[in-house]
């Protein structure tokens, strides 16, 4: 047998007999440069997983998530809500007629009352929101569908949105303001609340109805064109109404310059899409009694008045009131608290398992003689 000879040089990529490298036989190196990156010796560190720094942690995320998650259920549980679904889907329904009869092309407003009892006194402020469900705000063609420069007062967009809003760019050869799929299937139900009084009298509670958009949208995002101009029916005089809308954008609360127009709450609120088919947006605010020793909202019988602007029944939509008081970690959220918990008990398990595990195979040999 004959002995192959080694060389060296073949791992660098030189062939044999070949010249160095500045000749003209010379064949370049594929070895890598001899760096710390490129020869992989950049320090580094690597934890080493031991019986002793695994099981403390399990123990450790367990009596810590389990506490935290059971008081935010504790929390969760004390906010009170309450929902009614005013649709009109049953028959029984105070607003089936509504429902059955109301569309996008209808002139005249559709009316209807819902009565429900309150078991329970609200105190604090409660907060009153509208729901809707198997509505999808998250399509990305709809939420792509609007012009953030028009909407911050850009005179330049306001006559020519974007592309973007297609088809709700334009309407009569004008420029429709605000332009886009979001704008144009704003909720415009109107929700008034009475409280019926023992006495047989009727009373209204008082909905405040500003204060529910973030203070970032109304001060920043959201502008109308021409600044302190009080006069918004010149400045969007060239415009059109968006095509499902009743009214133009600048009647939205003519009785109030700083919540009309583009800077209007409730249409702020709407364009900040859900990621949900089925979600809440906030309504309107019920300030708490001055005196704090009458409830906000006392128990008794109250009454829905709906004017029923907003069809759901073309795409087997469910529309909902609910009135929430909030805690100190926000709405009634109940999963939050359940995710906590459930961690902390799988990790504590799985403390309690691996430490039964090691108990009885940790002290074994598994050493082995290995011959020569």
């Amino acid at each position: 047998m004959m002995a192959s000879s080694y060389n060296a040089k073949d791992e660098d990529g030189h062939l044999p007999g070949s010249v160095g490298s500045g000749g003209p036989g010379a064949v370049k190196s594929k070895k890598p440069d001899n760096t710390a990156f490129k020869q992989q010796r950049l320090p580094a560190w690597q934890p080493i997983l031991t019986a002793g720094t695994v099981l403390p942690a399990f123990f450790m995320i367990g009596l810590i998530f389990i506490p935290i998650g059971i008081g935010l259920l504790v929390t969760s549980n004390n906010i009170k809500e309450f929902e009614i679904d005013y649709t009109g889907v049953d028959m029984s329904s105070p607003c089936f007629s509504c429902s059955q009869n109301y569309s996008w092309n209808s002139t005249s407003a559709c009316t209807c009352s819902v009565p429900f009892t309150l078991d329970q006194p609200f105190e604090s402020n409660v907060f009153m929101y509208y729901g809707l469900s198997n509505f999808y705000q998250n399509h990305r063609r709809y939420v792509k569908s609007r012009d953030d420069s028009q909407l911050n007062g850009d005179k330049s967009s306001l006559l020519n949105p974007s592309k973007e809003c297609e088809p709700y760019r334009t309407s009569d050869k004008k420029s429709i303001a605000p332009c886009g799929a979001i704008a144009n299937s704003l909720f415009n139900d109107t929700l008034e609340l009475f409280y019926n009084h023992p006495n047989g009298s009727k009373i209204t509670i008082h909905l405040e109805k500003t204060g529910i958009a973030w203070w970032t949208d109304k001060h920043v995002k959201f502008r109308n064109p021409g600044g302190n101009n009080n006069n918004l029916s010149s400045v969007f005089r060239d415009t059109s109404k968006p095509v499902n809308w009743h009214k133009p954008v600048y009647e939205l609360d003519p009785s109030d310059p700083d919540n009309n127009g583009f800077v209007n709450e409730d249409f702020i609120v709407w364009m900040r899409t859900a990621a949900l088919p089925t979600f809440r947006k906030l309504y309107r605010i019920i300030q708490k009694k001055k005196d704090n020793m009458t409830p906000t909202l006392p128990p008794g019988n109250y009454s829905l008045e709906v004017t029923y602007n907003y069809p759901v029944r073309s795409f087997d939509g469910r529309k909902r009131m609910i009135l929430s008081t909030i805690s100190w970690m926000g709405g009634k959220n109940p999963f939050l608290g359940i995710a906590y918990i459930t961690v902390g008990s799988v990790c504590f398990f799985l403390g309690v398992v691996l430490l039964i595990i090691h108990h009885k195979y940790g002290n074994r040999n598994n050493s082995a003689d290995i011959p020569n």
